[in-house]
């Protein structure tokens, strides 16, 4: 279950950072264009997902796991948008890896604090 909920996380995430794109630039935010922006990150996401599913055997949902995530979608997205000739302007190249690392990160981060600041129950005396 937490894993499902961080590759949506990082799905919706990632998706939200192309549809402020197309907004910033005036372009149509229709759901088929957003995702159109969005595709080569989701496949950077996608391979970081694996990458520390399987090479490192762990589900990216801390800070730590999560830089493969973060690195592969900036990474293999902007070598995507190259070869498809979608745009890779150094400032865009700027933009997104500080943006997709605050947020691909920061949630994993939020995440961790909650996580120690919520007590412990510990065992019922009932």
């Amino acid at each position: 279950m937490r894993i499902a909920l961080g590759l949506a996380c990082d799905t919706a995430l990632i998706c939200i950072f192309a549809a402020i794109g197309r907004r910033s630039h005036a372009e149509t935010g229709a759901l088929l264009s957003v995702l159109t922006t969005a595709w080569p990150f989701l496949a950077g996401m996608a391979t970081g997902w694996l990458i520390s599913l399987l090479a490192l055997r762990r589900a990216p949902l801390t800070v730590r796991g999560g830089i493969p995530v973060w690195l592969s979608a900036v990474t293999i997205g902007m070598a995507l948008r190259g070869l498809t000739h979608a745009g890779t302007a150094f400032s865009f190249i700027v933009v997104a890896t500080l943006f997709l690392g605050a947020m691909l990160l920061g949630w994993r981060a939020v995440t961790m604090l909650i996580s120690r600041r919520t007590p412990n129950p510990g065992p019922r005396l009932t």
